[in-house]
């Protein structure tokens, strides 16, 4: 049998998520639970897709204040339907697109230079002389998006 209100071990063991990250989610606002007499956190079954949504969103590269502005449009009166995540992740396709294009980008020069400023690889010399990527900012420029050469 199936109980409604679950604990915040359940909600961690069935969503795979520590039960400290569920914590701080409900304290960021993006879960809500119940407590009972005692102070024990109770969920509500339907917390578990909160979760996955949260989950995947991360993965993704949504903040955890764009998540929060995500999971505000979710109806208040009622459980999310199918059609409320359609809604929610359709527009999710072109930043998805995006992930995929930067993780292809990252596979195809994982032995080229990255423009980290290292300067260690044969390549870099030609790639990167004298770090010129520097005058584009921090990090591996030739990986980030946009500013590749």
């Amino acid at each position: 049998m199936v109980t409604e209100a679950m604990t915040v071990g359940e909600i961690a063991k069935r969503s795979g998520v520590a039960t400290s990250a569920l914590r701080y989610y409900e304290a960021e606002g993006l879960i809500q639970s119940e407590r009972t007499d005692s102070g024990h956190r109770r969920y509500p079954r339907e917390v578990i897709r909160r979760v996955a949504f949260i989950v995947f969103a991360q993965r993704i590269g949504l903040s955890l204040s764009e998540i929060r502005v995500e999971l505000a449009r979710l109806p208040r009166n009622r459980v999310p339907e199918r059609s409320d995540w359609a809604r929610l992740s359709h527009s999710w396709k072109a930043r998805i697109q995006d992930r995929i294009a930067e993780l292809e980008r990252l596979r195809n020069s994982l032995t080229e230079c990255i423009g980290c400023g290292c300067l260690s690889l044969d390549r870099c010399q030609f790639a990167n002389p004298g770090d010129r990527a520097a005058r584009r900012g921090a990090g591996p420029r030739y990986w980030m998006p946009g500013d590749r050469g």
